[in-house]
């Protein structure tokens, strides 16, 4: 987000973005009145434009196609989704089936896919796992994508360990900490509330995964993108609310949420101890220079 901030900011509208920066409609919007264009594929932007290649990473396909139209490329790829990408050229390259763990047609998954198209097989599922059929048993690699039910995903590796005995893997696991982190704070809320409420957009594979993991736990859960989506009548005969937020969703959005409860005179909101998040990330080399000079 602040990738495309500092670019429209450097260079002056338009700015360029292929796909959603994030998935969050809320962050989206906001950056689009700034003078960002969203577009589909690096064809719709006018030749030598600027683009920012998404969050979620892209296929080497489409940096090929970004310079053959001289466009000026800003790559905003999660590193977290880079360090996937680099496993998966690694594996491939030391002969290995590769299993990418993930959902069919996330952009993220169509950047690792594209890595090394000739090697990579898509896992979905437990059944998926179970009736994969490969050159090389012995020589059998996987991945995942970042933002996956953590619970899920350990199921779909153990299956796979069952089928190859010698299945190698990531040293640390691919899914993303601030995936996990809410994860493991929906599991702390399910015993405690009798709703959840997910702060997220329709498209938002880890916000989508919230809601599975309090279903999974026996409570109602909803995801809305902003307070105003909230419907009432959910609140009927609930009297303990959960409200978490996927991870590209803006805390103002959460602050809304809780106002919107204040205003209907709730008086006691208390935040879960949150999860120590540390972890930072340099912004793309060309926005940094651009600022030092």
């Amino acid at each position: 987000m602040e990738t495309v901030e500092r670019a429209l900011a450097q260079h002056g509208p338009p700015v360029f973005v292929r796909k959603q920066i994030v998935h969050n409609s809320y962050v989206v919007d906001q950056l689009r009145q700034l003078g960002a264009v969203f577009v589909d594929s690096v064809e719709e932007v006018p030749e030598g434009g600027l683009v920012v290649f998404s969050a979620h990473g892209v296929a080497p396909a489409v940096r090929t196609g970004a310079a053959a139209r001289s466009l000026r490329a800003i790559d905003a790829t999660c590193p977290l989704v880079t360090k996937v990408h680099a496993e998966a050229k690694h594996y491939a390259a030391e002969g290995y089936t590769v299993v990418l763990v993930g959902h069919a047609g996330h952009e993220e998954v169509e950047g690792t896919m594209g890595e090394a198209p000739e090697a990579i097989v898509l896992v979905e599922s437990v059944a998926d796992a179970e009736c994969l059929e490969v050159e090389d048993p012995d020589r059998v690699a996987y991945i995942t994508q970042t933002t996956l039910s953590v619970d899920e995903t350990r199921e779909i590796v153990a299956a796979l360990r069952r089928r190859f005995p010698s299945l190698r893997g990531p040293k640390k696991e691919d899914i993303c900490y601030a995936t996990t982190n809410r994860q493991r704070a929906v599991k702390e809320l399910v015993p405690h509330v009798q709703l959840l409420l997910v702060l997220g957009s329709a498209n938002s594979s880890n916000s989508q995964r919230l809601v599975e993991v309090a279903s999974a736990g026996g409570v109602a859960a909803h995801l809305i993108e902003t307070a105003r989506r909230l419907e009432e009548r959910w609140l009927d005969g609930v009297e303990t609310v959960g409200v978490t937020s996927g991870a590209s969703a803006p805390e103002v959005l959460v602050e809304d949420l809780c106002t919107w409860f204040r205003s209907r005179g709730v008086a006691e909101i208390r935040e879960l101890s949150p999860a120590e998040e540390n972890v930072f990330f340099k912004l793309p080399a060309e926005v940094r220079r651009r600022s030092a000079a």
